[in-house]
């Protein structure tokens, strides 16, 4: 570890991946009509686009963000334009991607593309949302609100925890974006914004001893 990455216990290290188990949806990928890559400060999301569009997964792929709201400064011109012109490096033809780059959170991730889809004539039934890892449960969550008449298959860049806390070098950070995007589980279906999702008593205990550990920078109020 290099001085400015921020560590974490082993005991906290234990908790966050009970977290991080509970995030991931364990889809099993298939064929669909359309894929969605969401938003996020990970170029892990557009890479794994361009690695399914490769294996022949989907025919149309949608970028889909603005500005990131926690690093605005890592991707300038927006998150779903910096990922168009990520996966065209990576191979994906630019014929194949459309581009949504007004979205600010998960809820207009889903109602923007799909209005972006429907302006090409294009009502999909399955859709394929690729996000990080630790943001498949609350995408799931948000589509089947949002979009109750499409399935939703949820994937992301298959890493394993400790390798996702290296390939990002902050794991206090990434330690506060698992606490923040689990209390949005538990609490954006009482807002209206995505169904409810049964969770795990030891899933919630951890997450309760890593607020009182002090991650909670990524909770709302």
């Amino acid at each position: 570890m290099t001085g400015n990455q921020r560590v974490i216990t082993e005991g906290q290290r234990q908790q966050a991946k009970l977290i991080w188990d509970y995030h991931q949806m364990h889809h099993q990928v298939k064929p669909c009509d359309v894929a969605i890559g969401l938003g996020s400060h990970d170029l892990g999301v557009p890479a794994f686009c361009a690695r399914l569009y490769g294996a022949g997964l989907f025919p149309v792929l949608v970028f889909t963000g603005g500005p990131n709201p926690t690093a605005p400064e890592r991707f300038p011109r927006g998150e779903a334009v910096h990922f168009r012109e990520h996966a065209i490096a990576l191979g994906v033809p630019e014929g194949a991607i459309l581009l949504e780059p007004k979205a600010r959170n998960t809820g207009q991730n889903i109602t923007l593309s799909r209005e972006v889809l429907a302006a090409t004539g294009m009502t999909p039934d399955t859709v394929l949302l690729v996000s990080m890892p630790y943001m498949e449960r609350r995408a799931f969550a948000t589509a089947r609100k949002m979009w109750p008449e499409a399935e939703v298959i949820c994937a992301s860049e298959p890493l394993e925890f400790d390798d996702y806390l290296k390939s990002i070098g902050d794991e206090k950070l990434v330690t506060e974006d698992l606490v923040g995007d689990f209390q949005r589980v538990i609490e954006y279906p009482k807002l209206g914004f995505a169904i409810e999702q049964n969770v795990p008593e030891d899933v919630y205990a951890a997450f309760e001893s890593l607020i009182r550990d002090g991650f909670t920078s990524r909770l709302i109020s």
